[in-house]
């Protein structure tokens, strides 16, 4: 685990589902590239938060106890944890998910199954986004 003023090599993913074959997925298409924290409830990804902060957090919606709204809002409430990137990895695709999502400051919406190459992508547009050469 990564804590507060710790030197990292490589930017830190948390990700947020109830479910370990998404979570392995996550991680296998991440990993190269980035530390994957993973853990399986909202409850455990605010407790990480408490001591840690990532450079980004993949959040699924639909999950027991607290859905992914519920634990964003409590996460914009944190101390310095509000500029945290967030993008909903979720199965939910009706529009009104996605409409609660924007309303909430998500990054990105990526609909599960996913295609690996393509959410490593969408990761690294927000982590390491290039500078437009307008020349």
């Amino acid at each position: 685990m990564t804590t507060l003023g710790t030197k990292r090599d490589k930017k830190c993913i948390l990700a947020v589902d109830d479910t370990a074959f998404i979570l392995s997925r996550i991680t296998d298409a991440l990993v190269k590239h980035y530390d994957v924290i993973t853990v399986n409830s909202g409850v455990r990804a605010l407790k990480y938060l408490t001591k840690n902060k990532p450079d980004l957090i993949l959040l699924d919606i639909r999950m027991p106890l607290r859905d992914g709204f519920e634990i964003l809002r409590e996460i914009q409430t944190m101390e310095d944890r509000a500029d945290i990137p967030v993008v909903m990895l979720t199965g939910m695709e009706d529009k009104r998910y996605v409409m609660e999502s924007i309303k909430l400051g998500i990054r990105d919406y990526v609909l599960k199954p996913f295609d690996p190459n393509d959410l490593l992508a969408r990761v690294q547009r927000i982590l390491e986004p290039r500078e437009c050469d307008y020349t």
